[in-house]
């Protein structure tokens, strides 16, 4: 019984203590970095929706300005002042195309970093997995050490009481 005991400096109760405490201290970790994945994701679909609604606009805007296009080309003749309107809303139409592929580059950025932290979500899923596992494994161990202890403890009564019949 003794030797059960000072197995390692540590009694099973006190290796148990201190594992159920690493299994709650993962357990904190991996609900905290999931709540910040959550709260990331929201960010992340937040940001999604403002440029995805950004670009539609940006998209409203060149069709206008598109259209807006065509009808000076076909009123050019008339006048240098419409060359210049032109020239005007081509630039315009340009600088909605620069905004345009910067939206369209920042989503990319955005959906890419979005994807990692589903990597990161899915493994600490995981880590958490092999935590709850390494655990129920632990319970199952220290099950079995307390029920042998009993069963020692039994046979060293019965021992006992026979020497004491002698």
């Amino acid at each position: 019984m003794d030797k059960i005991k000072e197995e390692n400096g540590l009694t099973n109760v006190q290796r148990f203590t201190l594992l159920q405490q690493k299994i709650e201290a993962a357990e904190e970790r991996a609900e905290a970095a999931e709540a910040e994945n959550k709260k990331t994701l929201l960010e992340r679909d937040q940001e999604i929706s403002s440029l995805q609604h950004k670009l539609s606009l940006a998209e409203e805007e060149a069709d206008k300005a598109e259209e807006k296009l065509k009808e000076l080309k076909g009123s050019a003749e008339e006048g240098d002042t419409h060359r210049t309107a032109s020239e005007n809303y081509q630039r315009k139409v340009q600088l909605l195309e620069e905004e345009l592929d910067k939206a369209e580059k920042d989503l990319k950025e955005t959906t890419e970093k979005l994807r990692q932290v589903d990597v990161k979500a899915e493994h600490f899923e995981r880590a958490f997995q092999r935590a709850e596992q390494e655990r129920d494994e632990w319970e199952r161990k220290h099950g079995e050490a307390v029920e042998k202890f009993e069963q020692s403890k039994r046979e060293l009564d019965e021992v006992v009481a026979q020497m004491e019949s002698l």
